[in-house]
C-alpha cells in the first residue's frame, strides 16, 4: 500500500488552467472518491497520478517518492477503465493474466495466480470465455481482475459503474468494496454519482471546474457542506436552499414573501445583519399546522417515500413524505423547519457561515433514495 500526497497540482492545456492548485493527502489503504460533475477535472486528477497525463507545476507522491518524471509502468498503480479495455480476441483468462505473460512469469505461475483471482471475483467458470461473451457487469470483474492480478500499490478506478444498468451498479459497488476490504489497497475512484461516492468513500473529494470544494467524510460533506455548491450536490435530493435576510437579534432569516425561517443562535453565533442562504433537508422537515405556507408544485413518487416540490413565494423547496395524499397545484403545504436543522452560507460566495463548534453534531448518515 501506498500514501498519495498531492501538493499544489496544476494542469494547463496552453493558457487554460482546468486544475487549480489541488492538494490532497490519501492514507495508505485509505478508499478515497473524488465527485463531481462532467468537465470538473476529476478523471484528468486521475490520469495524473497515473502518469497517464503530465502535470504542469506541482508534485505528486506516491509511498513518500516523488512520481512527477516516472513513466506509468514505474509507479505501481493499476488501473480500471470506463470502457473495460480488455482485449476482444484474447479469453478472460488471457486478459487477466496479461501483464504477467509480459512481465515473463511461467505459465503454471501464472494459471495459478489467474485461477485464485478469478476465484476471488466470481469468474472461475468465465475463464475459457472471451469479453464478447460476457455481460457488462462481467466484463468490468475482468478488468478489476486484471488490475488485482499485478498486486499494486495503489488502485484508480475512472468511473468504472457509468456503463451499467441501476441493478447492476449497485451489485458492483458491493464487489468493489468488498475487494476493498479483503485488500486493503490504496484507492482513488472517480463518478459524477453522488450515491457511489457516498456508499463507498472513507472519504470524499468534491471537485467544481478544477477546484477542489471540500474533502470529507459522507457524513461530513452531508451534514455540513462547506458550500452551497456542495450543498447541492450531495444528497438525493440536494439541500434545500433559499435566499433571505438573517436577523440575528431574533434569530430568524426572512424570506421575499415576508414569512420567516428560525435558526438555532446558539449554534450561529457571529452571523451579521443581511443576505444569507438558509439551507435544510427534505427529510428533516414535517407538515401540518403552521410553520412556513408553501404551495404545492408537484411530487416525485419513489416508493417508499414521496418528493414533493412545493413553492415558498417564488422559491423551489422539497419535502420527503411518506403518505400518499394527493394534492392539486397550488394547494397550501405547511412546513415546519426545526431551528436545529438550519445551515446559513453567505449569500455572494456560497461559503458556509461559521458556526460554534460546541454545538456541532455528527449527522445523521443520508439516505439513499435513487441512483443518479
Amino acid at each position: 500500500m501506498s500514501a498519495i500526497t498531492l501538493r499544489d497540482v496544476r494542469k494547463s492545456y496552453g493558457k487554460n488552467e482546468v486544475i487549480h492548485g489541488v492538494d490532497l493527502d490519501v492514507a495508505a489503504g485509505e478508499f478515497v472518491v473524488m465527485l463531481g460533475p462532467s468537465g470538473c477535472g476529476k478523471s484528468t486528477l486521475l490520469r495524473m497520478v497515473a502518469g497517464l497525463e503530465g502535470i504542469t507545476a506541482g508534485e505528486i507522491e506516491l509511498g513518500g517518492k516523488v512520481v512527477n518524471k516516472l513513466e506509468p509502468r514505474e509507479r505501481g498503480c493499476a488501473m480500471v477503465f470506463q470502457n473495460y479495455a480488455l482485449y476482444p480476441h484474447m479469453t478472460v483468462a488471457q486478459n487477466i493474466g496479461y501483464a504477467l505473460r509480459i512481465a515473463g512469469m511461467p505459465r503454471a505461475e501464472r494459471a495459478a495466480k489467474v485461477g485464485k483471482v478469478a476465484e476471488s471475483l466470481g469468474l472461475a467458470e468465465f475463464l475459457d470465455r472471451k469479453p464478447g461473451q460476457l455481460s457488462g457487469g462481467q466484463r468490468q470483474r475482468v478488468a478489476m481482475g486484471r488490475a488485482m492480478i499485478r498486486e499494486p500499490k495503489v488502485f484508480l478506478y475512472d468511473e468504472p459503474l457509468s456503463n451499467l444498468d441501476a441493478r447492476l451498479r449497485v451489485a458492483m459497488r458491493v464487489e468493489i468494496r468488498k475487494l476493498h476490504q479483503r485488500l486493503g489497497t490504496t484507492t482513488l475512484f472517480v463518478t459524477h454519482d453522488q450515491v457511489e461516492a457516498m456508499t463507498l468513500a472513507d472519504r470524499i473529494v468534491v471537485m467544481n471546474k478544477g477546484f477542489v470544494e471540500q474533502v470529507g467524510t459522507p457524513a461530513e460533506v452531508y451534514g455540513r457542506p462547506a458550500t452551497t455548491y456542495v450543498a447541492g450536490f450531495i444528497g438525493t435530493p440536494g439541500l434545500n436552499l433559499v435566499n433571505g435576510i438573517a436577523h440575528p437579534d431574533t434569530g430568524h432569516v426572512l424570506l421575499p414573501d415576508g414569512q420567516k425561517i428560525a435558526y438555532d443562535r446558539s449554534r450561529w453565533t457571529d452571523v451579521g445583519h443581511g443576505p444569507v442562504k438558509a439551507g435544510f433537508r427534505a427529510e428533516r422537515i414535517r407538515t401540518g399546522a403552521g410553520g412556513v405556507t408553501a404551495r404545492f408544485d408537484f411530487a416525485e413518487e419513489l416508493g417508499a417515500a414521496r418528493l414533493v416540490h412545493t413553492l415558498v413565494g417564488s422559491q423551489s423547496v422539497v419535502v420527503q413524505v411518506a403518505g400518499d395524499e394527493r394534492m392539486m397545484p397550488g394547494a397550501p403545504v405547511h412546513l415546519i423547519i426545526d431551528p436545529a436543522d438550519v445551515q446559513l452560507f453567505d449569500a455572494d460566495s456560497g461559503k458556509r457561515l461559521a458556526e460554534r463548534e460546541a454545538a456541532v453534531v455528527q449527522a445523521r448518515p443520508a439516505p439513499v433514495l435513487a441512483s443518479a
